[in-house]
């Protein structure tokens, strides 16, 4: 299920990051709500829109032929994800948690781009900032350890998650071992590894928030 929150009353969306620059040019995003689990737009679908988390998180990922998941990407506050450079979505996106999201006319966009150069350059940005995070991925799946692919996926996290020192993980750990191509059991194994060896805390009963309690330490695994 999804609301639409520009269907009422006294609600209007309020810019946030590049999508909130791009919106000045004359570009009004509309804003809706998705509830935890629901599909925002699926593989192969039209991608007719460019898409900004207001508030909570999204997955976006591939299912593959024998039934596993795949997940390419997570999108937090702030993020913009859907901005294809073909005319179809390559993967599907799913919000994690209930999800407030942002979306964009992509041809509007284009169009603007046509004549404005600031607008022309926050794309290209945005494409080159997709592009590198694949290639990052890319190399995380294909040469690192399990416990290298669990700390990077960690010190990813830091900047965007960790607030008054904690960081709260809105993703399970299954969609951890999705990400980064390992099993539930290898991933909740690593973790309590570098429990173990004091590089990191576990607040709560979920375990989902953390706290890195040596930064250096979690770096020199990651090399």
């Amino acid at each position: 299920m999804f609301v639409n929150v520009n269907a009422h009353p006294g609600s209007k969306p309020k810019p946030l990051g590049q999508l909130g620059e791009l919106s000045r040019a004359r570009v009004i995003p509309s804003e809706f709500k998705y509830n935890r689990g629901t599909e925002i737009f699926g593989e192969t679908e039209p991608a007719d829109y460019i898409y900004q988390v207001a508030d909570g998180a999204v997955r976006t990922h591939k299912l593959l032929s024998d039934g596993r998941r795949q997940i390419g990407a997570f999108h937090l506050a702030g993020d913009i994800f859907g901005l294809e450079n073909g005319a179809a979505h390559r993967f599907t996106a799913e919000a994690i948690v209930d999800t407030t999201v942002r979306l964009m006319k992509r041809c509007s966009l284009e169009h603007v781009a046509e004549t404005d150069a600031l607008v022309a350059l926050d794309l290209l940005n945005m494409t080159t900032s997709n592009l590198r995070h694949a290639e990052d991925h890319m190399l995380l799946l294909g040469r690192k350890t399990s416990l290298e692919r669990v700390a990077a996926f960690l010190l990813e996290m830091d900047p965007r998650l960790t607030a008054a020192g904690v960081m709260a993980l809105p993703m399970t750990r299954r969609d951890i071992a999705d990400y980064l191509g390992l099993t539930l059991e290898t991933v909740s194994r690593a973790l309590s590894h570098l429990h173990g060896m004091g590089i990191l805390g576990f607040l709560g009963q979920t375990q989902r928030q953390i706290v890195l309690l040596d930064r250096m330490r979690l770096a020199e695994l990651d090399l």
